[in-house]
């Protein structure tokens, strides 16, 4: 693996990429640069956010595009704003930003006169060395094997066409080939606003995705025009350049709609939420992981899983977790940036959101149901946190239990300790927060206080009812509450009579 990871940088280094075909690497050595069309209102979507940053598993369209032109080992990344510019152009420096391995750039589109015009946009910002792959920002699930073949297909000296056979094409551009044949060269893409009743039954449509050399390019965009339905300048009519150039026209035909589906609207968004959230529960399943019901889980970042994983259904995944071998996830929990060791069980409806510190669960350690873990929860093995428990920044070593409605916020929490119901650890004191340390086998008892900073000596237990406000002695039984009255035969006070 490690090796892979170097011949992979040394590739990058290179400006080479490299796919498979036929079972043999294919290496090419034009630089890649993406241009991804990303200025769309989105009128359909009804919202006044910009459709590219609209959700699909819980990132922007825009970002799971942006994410495969890294995957591609991209040298320059380009983005056409123009609806919404500001914040498209802002959540890509949020999201993207220093930590990507390419140069981001956005240009705008304005006004927005068609593809083929968003394209002249970002010719300034591309060199003649390269292999531009033009991408759509609304087009989420292109996959990056799918455009390094597509690449390879250009080869740096052809027009590589994306394509797919559509049942039911209306609305999609057509491949035109010559002698209407399924395998005869590629002569044109015509719209189907623009294309004759005979046109309109061709099957094969063009996905939007292209490769094209750029030097190419740069000079057939400069020949467009918008002499068509809809007055616009269009990218496909590159095609009829190319052939008229004698520049080979190739189209690499997939069978897989969904990596080539745009997102116009709400139901096609979950439409689309749907299928990938299938085909990640299919690729877990393959891995072995044991499902309740794949149309029933919603990964919305990275869910690495160990063998002999369960996850019940209605489960939710997001940001990075890790489940270690035989875990098991109940129903209806949401988990976020956590690492649960093998053998643990995390009963249903339970909260598990490290945000950026993380929370990891110990190997065999039993949480929920209905508890919730915060950032920074750090439980050790055979830990017990039961329902309505919530933990936050804080150290349970093995064996200690918290097993009902309790906090545990800033504690560092011993072996084999054991905590009561509705026991707090008072953590703020309105302006800063302090730490509770809990040494091994303390027992504190139910409906206690402990006023940080405080120390519970090893060994002690802490009587039920306590606030507890200075640090204790190792093996004390430590009391601090009201002396109890009682009052014979008292009578509670009575309502008046009405008048």
């Amino acid at each position: 693996m490690a090796n892979q990871r170097i011949q992979e940088r040394k590739k990058r280094d290179m400006n080479v990429v490299s796919t498979q075909r036929n079972g043999e690497e294919v290496i090419h050595r034009n630089p890649v640069d993406v241009v991804i069309m990303a200025a769309g209102k989105g009128t359909r979507m009804k919202s006044k956010l910009p459709k590219v940053l609209h959700q699909l598993a819980g990132r922007a369209l825009l970002q799971h595009v942006v994410d495969t032109a890294g995957e591609l080992m991209a040298r320059k990344v380009v983005v056409i704003t123009g609806h919404g510019a500001i914040e498209v152009e802002a959540a890509l420096a949020v999201n993207t930003g220093a930590r990507a391995e390419f140069a981001l750039q956005c240009v705008r589109q304005d006004p927005q006169l068609g593809t083929g015009h968003a394209v002249q946009q970002a010719v300034p910002a591309l060199d003649d060395d390269g292999i531009v792959v033009v991408l759509s920002g609304d087009v989420p699930l292109t996959q990056s094997t799918t455009l390094m073949h597509l690449i390879a297909a250009c080869a740096g000296k052809s027009l590589a066409l994306l394509t797919l056979e559509m049942p039911n094409p209306a609305g999609y551009g057509r491949i035109v080939r010559a002698g209407g044949t399924r395998d005869g060269a590629v002569q044109a893409i015509v719209e189907h606003k623009d294309a004759s009743d005979a046109q309109r039954q061709i099957t094969e449509i063009y996905s939007g995705i292209m490769a094209v050399p750029a030097a190419q390019l740069k000079r057939w965009l400069a020949r467009l025009d918008n002499k068509n339905a809809q007055s616009e300048y269009y990218l496909t009519d590159i095609v009829k350049f190319a052939v008229a150039d004698g520049v080979p026209v190739v189209g690499h035909k997939i069978a897989d709609a969904v990596q080539v589906a745009g997102v116009n609207s709400p139901v096609q968004l979950a439409e689309l939420e749907r299928a990938y959230q299938l085909r990640q529960a299919h690729r877990l399943m393959e891995e072995g992981v044991r499902l309740a019901d794949p149309a029933r889980i919603d990964v919305r970042g990275d869910l690495l899983c160990a063998h002999d994983v369960s996850i019940d259904v209605n489960c939710v995944f997001m940001g990075q977790v890790s489940l270690g071998e035989g875990v098991s996830i109940g129903a209806n929990c949401v988990i976020a940036n956590a690492v649960i060791e093998a053998g643990a069980v995390i009963h249903p409806f339970t909260h598990i959101d490290g945000e950026k510190m993380g929370v990891t669960v110990g190997p065999g350690a039993l949480i929920g149901p209905f508890a919730r873990l915060r950032p920074g929860a750090r439980l050790g093995a055979e830990v017990h946190i039961g329902n309505f428990v919530e933990v936050k920044n804080s150290t349970l070593a093995a064996g200690a239990k918290a097993n009902h409605l309790a906090y545990l916020g800033d504690a560092t929490v011993g072996e084999r300790v054991n905590y009561g119901a509705g026991s707090i650890t008072a953590n703020y004191d309105g302006a800063n927060k302090h730490r509770t340390v809990i040494e091994a086998d303390v027992h504190v008892g139910s409906n206690c206080v402990l006023v940080a900073p405080v120390t519970i000596g090893a060994g002690g237990t802490v009587g039920g009812g306590s606030t507890i406000t200075k640090s204790t002695e190792p093996g004390a039984l430590s009391v601090a509450r009201g002396r109890q009255i009682s009052i014979a035969h008292w009578e509670r006070p009575r309502k008046a009579p009405k008048s």
